[in-house]
């Protein structure tokens, strides 16, 4: 690639999406910015998946290392994108570059959207996972549980939830609470490895039970479902701790139950029955109610986009173009569109959760942030030039020292490394140690500067 063909690119957001699309860019000769939130790269690939995940995290970090010490790419954390941030979406359309990918996930919480959701003992699963991962602002949090958690959800999260609390939390018991059945329980049946020694196994066979003749009522054969389901609990990771995990299925959370502290005391629950839907089924409230006791509930339903990001938005998403043509109409998913003004934002693309929020994990991911790139790519090829990496990233600077905002380079970045080896004795540490908050952070980078 010859240099009056060398576009930049801002990548906003250093998680598997972003550096997939920074990763593919670069590859193509091009000078790539990316902007994070975090100090430490990884969004997801850090602080999403489960502490004890060591071999997934360790290799990720090293693609990202490699990365980013690419010449061509140029990586500022701490620099936060929204209104009254480090940056806003108008600066970073007016720092002259040719495009801007945000691949910043879906970091706003969704309304739980039932009575009692603001009692104490009521947790969003987001806020959980960032807890146990330790991102800056969550490791210090208090979460109590009690004795007796219900998780809300049938998922990945909800199954690393209940990891945690076993393994970490030793509560009694964990409920998961699932709308539908057990054959739409969406959870990867390797990740259950991690809970199923502490699976009680009776009383999961007294759910299928309960529930049979609903099963049955769309063709479910629940003793074939609940052979399925336990053949699952296979190559079980060793039981740490006495807590007893159970399912309740066909079950909708209607309302919290509350003490005369506000604290947790259960779930109004509604039964449910399902529907044929299609090759699906859905649930049906049956306006049958029961009292479920417990002390804690975490929602794993999913999240939505951060609305003071500053771009546009409708229903906990950023809008992508609804125009579908050109040579390759699958190029106005990643484009970002004002129905205000009835037009894209030339030059601005979505990737990741921020695209598609909660979709996948760490794999599908960075496949989004793969097919970002060859949209971009395909962008690039149809526009001059704007300006050269170092007009864009002296402005840049420029911007955050006026702003006295406190950027961290890739050099900030392995002197934190360094430090976190010094205390742990471990070189290329992938631990679950973590400095609590970003001060910390920033005072070791500049303390090993001297």
């Amino acid at each position: 690639m010859t240099a009056t063909n060398v576009h930049v690119i801002i990548v906003v957001g250093a998680g598997p999406a972003g550096m997939a699309v920074a990763g593919t860019l670069a590859k193509a000769g091009h000078e790539v910015i990316i902007l994070n939130r975090d100090i430490k790269f990884g969004g997801l690939a850090e602080y999403g998946i489960f502490p004890s995940k060591l071999k997934l995290r360790g290799g990720l970090r090293k693609q990202y290392w490699d990365l980013l010490e690419q010449p061509n790419v140029h990586y500022l954390g701490n620099v936060t994108i929204g209104v009254g941030k480090d940056l806003t979406v108008e600066d970073l359309q007016g720092l002259g570059a040719s495009a801007v990918v945000f691949t910043i996930g879906a970091q706003g919480t969704k309304a739980i959207g039932v009575e009692g959701d603001s009692a104490k003992g009521v947790y969003h699963a987001k806020d959980v996972v960032y807890h146990f991962n330790r991102l800056p602002g969550f490791g210090d949090r208090p979460f109590d549980m009690g004795k007796h958690v219900a998780v809300i959800g049938a998922g990945d999260v909800m199954v690393d939830i209940a990891h945690w609390l076993i393994r970490y939390k030793k509560v009694e018991r964990v409920s998961a609470i699932v709308r539908r059945g057990p054959v739409e329980r969406k959870y990867n049946p390797k990740e259950i490895r991690a809970v199923c020694n502490n699976m009680d196994l009776e009383g999961i066979q007294k759910e299928f039970d309960r529930i049979k003749d609903r099963m049955a009522a769309v063709g479910q054969k629940a003793d074939e479902v609940f052979k399925g389901l336990t053949g699952e609990f296979t190559k079980c990771e060793p039981k740490v701790s006495e807590t007893k995990m159970s399912f309740q299925f066909l079950a909708s959370p209607k309302r919290i139950l509350v003490d005369s502290n506000n604290r947790v005391r259960g779930l109004e629950m509604e039964d449910n029955r399902l529907v044929s839907k299609g090759e699906d089924t859905i649930a049906i409230g049956l306006k049958q109610y029961y009292e479920f006791p417990c002390d804690a509930v975490v929602f794993a339903v999913g999240d939505k986009v951060d609305e003071s990001v500053g771009l546009p938005h409708k229903g906990g998403l950023f809008v992508t173009n609804p125009s579908k043509t050109g040579n390759d109409p699958d190029d106005a998913l990643f484009q970002v569109y004002d129905e205000a003004t009835g037009k894209v934002l030339e030059g601005v693309f979505l990737a990741g959760w921020a695209r598609k929020a909660s979709e996948g994990l760490v794999g599908v991911a960075k496949r989004d942030g793969d097919w970002c790139a060859e949209v971009v790519g395909r962008y690039l090829a149809t526009k001059s030039v704007c300006n050269q990496a170092k007009v864009v990233l002296d402005t840049l600077h420029n911007i955050l020292k006026s702003r006295k905002s406190q950027p961290v380079d890739v050099k900030g970045l392995r002197r934190l490394q360094m430090a976190e080896e010094a205390y742990t004795g471990q070189s290329d540490y992938i631990g679950e140690f973590k400095y609590a908050n970003n001060w910390d952070m920033i005072r070791v980078i500049e303390t090993s500067k001297a």
